[in-house]
């Protein structure tokens, strides 16, 4: 998906959860959510892909573990 389509996605998402609405049409699809907070991770998700393709780069993660060695 290209930057173009998910900020077209996020103002139609945005839009239709301003009115109150559950059912967003992007692109001739129909989406329907079950609940506001469907719609609010469905949002979270776009702005984290957005940001992302705004920084041309993936977001890399470090997890660090310890042992006691037993």
């Amino acid at each position: 998906m290209i930057l173009d389509d998910m900020i077209a996605r996020r103002e139609a998402l945005l839009a239709a959860r301003y009115r109150g609405v559950r059912t967003v049409e992007v692109d001739g699809r129909r989406i329907t959510y079950a609940n506001d907070a469907e719609m609010a991770a469905a949002l979270s998700d776009l702005e984290r892909r957005i940001a992302d393709a705004k920084a041309g780069k993936r977001r890399r993660i470090v997890r660090a573990t310890a042992s006691k060695g037993l």
